[in-house]
Order: structure tokens, then sequence, then C-alpha cells
């Protein structure tokens, strides 16, 4: 395997090895320097501190601010070397210069919880105030602040949406900051048209929008409603912040690579026999990617959005002395977070995406190739500390070929979600909303067929009362909220509760590293023949009554300890749901019967049969799939079932899956097998 580099730095940019000389230097005095210096004295070290100023003054100005700036300039980003989590030198200025008055809070969105939680965590201890009170975060099924003492909030953008279910004009807040916008992500979208609505309404609400990859003419003429040819008159303006960024040497491989987990690793190792001191981050797709690279005996730190928030947390740890630190990520570190030490960067050049395809109904996981913004900002991540170099394992060719950036996420999910949420908001032609990217037709279509089978709307596409409410209130999908507010017809609420829980946290059984046999016995102990979703059921129950919600027992059965904690927090959050909505709470005792009859009421759309050769084929649209060699069901015959989500590798395979009896499909969802005449047994 060999590099070449065809020019020095990352392309678009243009530095000299003299600047990069004299830059590298500037370094070792900046770092000697900074530990004598006061939190103020490094913040007016900052390059943003220079446009202080002008960025109040266009804010204070203009409805709308588009903030544009080099990854690591420090726009929205500090530590001691003008790099760490987003989002920290903005809100304070605001926030020093009374945009927090009188009681208003400053709303400051990012895409990932692991962003909100750990730069949430990073300003209150700039401003030495205890997280919670003077500055605070909200993610889903977990919150940290005072709705009388924060002023500075941190979320994910989905929970601000959901904050408008309570306030549609978002009445509290004075700024709105939508960071890392260029990813396009679903609820970003949705918020973008929302907060446009909402400015007609309040003109002195102020929207900030940054990222470092931004297309800002694009958000310019969404937010723009100046009509007229008089620039003067415009209410959305530009910044550009130029800053402080150390070169990146960009190696591409001279051939392509048959593997690149193991490309990868070797990288590593060559990086590591062979370059200064500095930490590796490396790009993968997923889970297993991950799993399979951590092997390596230096201190590799896994990171994506499955880890617990304890876990995710250690890459933020400083490296110990005289060891280099190797971060395996999925795309969750490419913007979101920053990670300090890393000089390194190993970009395999594909990320795993999340697509709904309305043709066949299915939302899968699949691997596609990353885009050239993308790439950059992977990339972006090895210049922040010192000069540093990012290694693609593909060819410059295929770079150039990469699309300009990514497809917006509301482009390809599964929208059943967002016209709820929509609908809830009194926006009943969800076709005729100012969406920056218009999804198409058949998303839109298959979801309102979905709500309408799961009578969340009327035959006049009307939300229905109560249940069509409840359901959008609900921090989970339509399906699965369906089966929590239908557990009270079969008296099964208390075993829904826990399976809500359960398939909401991820990595529930942990495989040792020195005996798959073990594990396989230990999992065996508490699988059921009717699926994965009733062994969820006894695993938790077992955690909460023989293992008195030990750690030690966890360890001793293969279970992830942190995720069975989580689960049990999901639930009693999720329980004050259904006495909000006043659900009777019972349980169904061992029968598995009303468990599943409960489940096909909500998954009814995700039903498959067995076919002769073994694989399976859903019952409406007749898509091949085969049952996840992770299920409790991949050795054993399971004519009928359902599943709650494919993911696509070498085949496409459904997870969570449980035996059902067919009939139970014709009675309870008889609307949606109506949409498209589907025959199935009637007897």
């Amino acid at each position: 395997m060999a590099f070449w580099k065809p020019g020095t730095v990352a392309p678009g940019t243009s530095v000299d090895r003299e600047a990069e000389k004299e830059s590298s230097e500037n370094i070792v005095t900046f770092v000697n320097l900074s530990s004598n210096l006061s939190v103020q004295q490094q913040r007016k070290r900052l390059p943003i501190f220079k446009s202080r100023d002008q960025v109040l003054f266009l804010v204070e100005k203009y409805q709308t601010t588009i903030i544009v700036g080099q990854t690591g300039c420090g726009k929205t980003t500090h530590t001691d070397i003008c790099n760490s989590f987003n989002l920290l030198e903005i809100p304070q200025y605001l926030h020093e210069a009374g945009w927090t008055a009188g009681d208003r809070v400053i709303a400051c969105t990012q895409p990932r919880r692991v962003a909100a939680t750990t730069v949430a965590g990073r300003v209150a201890s700039e401003m030495n105030v205890k997280l919670g009170e003077e500055v605070g975060y909200n993610i889903r099924f977990e919150e940290c602040y005072d709705l009388n003492l924060t002023r500075i909030k941190y979320m994910t953008d989905g929970m601000l949406f959901r904050e408008t279910f309570l306030d549609p004009l978002l009445s509290q807040y004075s700024v709105i900051m939508i960071d890392e916008a260029h990813e396009r992500s679903l609820y970003t979208d949705i918020l973008l048209g929302i907060l446009k609505k909402i400015q007609k309404k309040r003109p002195e609400l102020r929207i900030i929008i940054s990222s470092a990859t931004l297309d800002a003419e694009v958000f310019y003429d969404f937010y723009n409603t100046n009509s007229t040819n008089d620039s003067s008159k415009d209410n959305v303006s530009i910044i550009s912040l130029e800053g402080r960024t150390f070169p990146v040497d960009i190696h591409y491989l001279e051939e392509p690579c048959q593997d690149y987990v193991e490309a990868a690793i070797q990288t590593v190792f060559d990086i590591h026999v062979k370059e200064p001191p500095g930490d590796i981050i490396i790009f993968l797709t997923g889970r297993d990617e991950i799993d399979n690279t951590v092997v390596m005996k230096i201190k590799p730190l896994p990171i994506y959005a499955g880890l617990s928030s304890e876990q995710q947390l250690e890459v933020f740890e400083q490296t110990p002395f005289n060891t280099r630190k190797v971060v395996v990520a999925t795309n969750i570190a490419e913007a979101s977070i920053t990670i300090e030490g890393i000089v390194y960067v190993i970009d395999c050049g594909f990320v795993k995406v999340r697509a709904f395809s309305p043709k066949t109904g299915m939302e899968s996981l699949t691997v596609v190739p990353v885009s050239k913004a993308s790439a950059q900002q992977r990339a972006g991540r090895a210049g922040r500390v010192m000069p540093g170099k990012a290694y693609r394992l593909y060819t410059e060719d295929s770079f150039y070929r990469l699309r300009d950036s990514s497809i917006p996420e509301i482009q390809r999910s599964n929208l059943a979600q967002v016209v709820l949420h929509l609908k809830a908001l009194g926006i009943d032609n969800v076709l005729r909303f100012d969406f920056m990217t218009p999804p198409p037709a058949e998303l839109m279509i298959r979801a309102l067929e979905l709500l309408y089978s799961l009578r969340a709307l009327d035959d006049y596409g009307r939300l229905t009362m109560p249940l069509g409410m409840q359901l959008s209130e609900f921090p989970v999908d339509p399906m699965l909220g369906k089966i929590l507010l239908d557990s009270y017809q079969f008296q099964c609420a208390e075993e829904m509760l826990t399976i809500a829980a359960m398939i909401s946290v991820q990595n529930v059984f942990v495989t040792p590293s020195n005996s798959s046999a073990e594990f396989e016995d230990e999992k065996r102990k508490f699988a059921v023949e009717e699926g994965d979703h009733i062994t969820l059921l006894n695993v938790f129950n077992a955690f909460i009554t023989r293992g008195k919600k030990s750690a030690r027992w966890c360890h001793q059965h293969c279970l992830n300890f942190r995720a069975l904690s989580r689960a049990l927090s999901i639930r009693q959050q999720l329980k004050k749901y259904l006495e909000r909505f006043d659900v009777p709470i019972e349980s169904c005792g061992n029968d598995t019967v009303k468990i599943r009859k409960c489940l096909s009421s909500g998954y009814f759309a995700h039903a498959a049969k067995m076919q002769l050769d073994g694989s399976f084929r859903t019952i409406r649209d007749n898509v091949e799939l085969h049952i996840h060699p992770s299920s409790v069901l991949f050795t054993r015959n399971a004519p009928w079932v359902i599943f709650h989500e494919v993911v696509e590798t070498t085949k496409a395979f459904m997870r969570e899956l449980t035996v059902i009896d067919p009939v139970w499909l014709t009675e309870l969802a008889p609307h949606f097998y109506e949409i498209k005449k589907t025959s199935l047994p009637t007897h």
C-alpha cells in the first residue's frame, strides 16, 4: 500500500513550508504561555475575538446571520490553541451583550447528543457556573437545565423542534443558533422552515446559522424576504471568519484498496512507527468495523452513536504520557465534536446513512461514499493543534468524483414522524410547507399512508383526537408510540414499556473477546422461541430482579450495564407519558400472545413471511430480507415475523424480530393492507 501527495495542503488552501514552520513554532510558544493565562486572557487571543463587535452588530441589525468559517478558526470553537467544542464563544458574547436579559434564553442546537452535552459542560466550566443552572442542555430522555436559571441552553435540533408543541413561537428565546447546518439533518431542515415562519410573527427573534462548509447562498436566499433590488433592505447577513488553521497534508492511495479496514489498521502502524507524536482518528462506517479495529494494542478508543455517554466521553480524556491515542469513529466525530490532540486523520471514504425507500417501505442503513464536503470536514480534524496529515484510503480521482455535499436527510428518510409533528403544529397542508429542500412526493405519500393506517390521521388527512395528538407528543417513532398507546387493549403496558425502552438503546449484549461460546451460553439463558423482543424483556426483568441492577451481575452474564441502566431511565420517562395520557398500566404476566399481538398492532407494516429457501419477503411490497445473525431466531424456524428495522450490508437483514400469527395482521391493520391489496390468511 503506497500513499502519494499531489500537494502539500488540502485542496482549496495554500500555504508554503516557511509558513508551516512559522505556525509550528508559534504553537509551542502559545502552548507554553496559555497555561499561565486566565480564561479571559485566553478568550481574547482567539481569532474570533477581533470579530466580536462585528458579529454582535450583525445580530442586532439583521434577523438572520450566517456565519461561515474555516474548520478550527475559532468561530464556534475554542481551547488553548483555538480548538475545542462547538458554539462556545458566540453564545457567551451574546450573553455578555444582554441578549439574556429579562429572563430570555439563547438556544444552541447540535445534530448529535454527545456534542450538545460536551459543549454545555465546557461552556459552564468556562463561565465558572454549575452545569444545569446558568448553562444547561436538553437531549432526548435527558434534561439538565433549570427553567428559571438557565440562560444558555444546548440541545439537539429535534428537542428544540419538540418545544414548539408547547410554545409555537418559542417566545422564551431571543437568539437561536443552528450549528453544523451543512449536515442537513432531518430536524435541522424542519427547524429552518419553522423558524422562518416564526420570524414573521416575531421579527425580534434572531437566528444564527453556522458551519465550516456551509453553502451560504442557499441559506441566504431561503431566509431573505426582501423582494426588491435594494440590498439595503435585506434581512439576512453573511460573515466569513478567517482564522488560525494549520496546514494539512492530504495523502491519497496510488491504487484503490480492497479492504479499507485493513488498510486503516496498516496506516495506523505506519504512522506510529514513522511519524512524530500526535493522536490519530480513523473514520469508519459503523460499529462492526470499529469493534474489529479496536483490537490494536496502542490506545484505541471507539466513538459511535450506540455507545453510552460515559464511553463516548472517554475520547476527550487527555492522552497519557508517551502514548499515542487512536480514536476510531463514525461520522459522529466529523464535525459535531472536537477531540483534542488529533494530528493524523485516516479517512476510509465511506459513511453509513439511513435511507428510506418509498417503493419498498423499508428504512435501511446503507454504506455510501462520503461527499467532498464531508471529506474536507474529516481532514479538518487534523489541522487544529499543529500541522497535520490526512490519509485518504482512496485515489485522488475518486475524490473528485464524489458529490459536492451530502443528500439532505429529509430527502432519504421516513417522514411519518415529521408529518405527524407538522400536523400537530397546525400545518395541515404539509405538501405546501416551506422546506429548504422539498422531499420527494413519494416519501410524503408513504408517510401519510402509514399514519392513516395507524389511525393517527382521519379520512380527510387531519390529526385524530386523542390518538394522533398523543402519538405526536411521544419522543419515539409513531409505530413504537402506537404499541405503547394500544397496550391497554392487551393488558400489557408494563411489558410494552420495557420493550420500548430496550429497543431504544443499543448493544445490550457484550461479546467477550476471549470466548464466543461463553457469550452464546449466556445469551441462550434469556432467549425464547417467540423472538428478540421478548428476549429483551427477559433480560431487563432479570436485571431488575435477579441482578438487583448490579454491574457485576451484568458482567457475569455478558450484558451491558450502562445500556440496561439507560433503558431503566428511558422506561421511567415513557411511563410518565402513559400516566399523563391516562393509559392503564397493567401486566399480562407470562401471556406472550398478548405481547406479540400488541407489537403487531404497531409494526404491521414490518411483516414478513419465510420462503422455501429460508429467506423472507415482506407482505405488502414483496421485498427479500434475511434474519440478522444476532437474532435469537437466526437458527430457528419462524414462518411469519415482524421486525423493528432493516440493516443492509452484504444483504438486507432484519433486526429485533418476533414470531406472529398472520391472522393478526388483518385483524389489527385492515386499513394498511387495503391500500395495496394483499392476500393474507383468514384463518
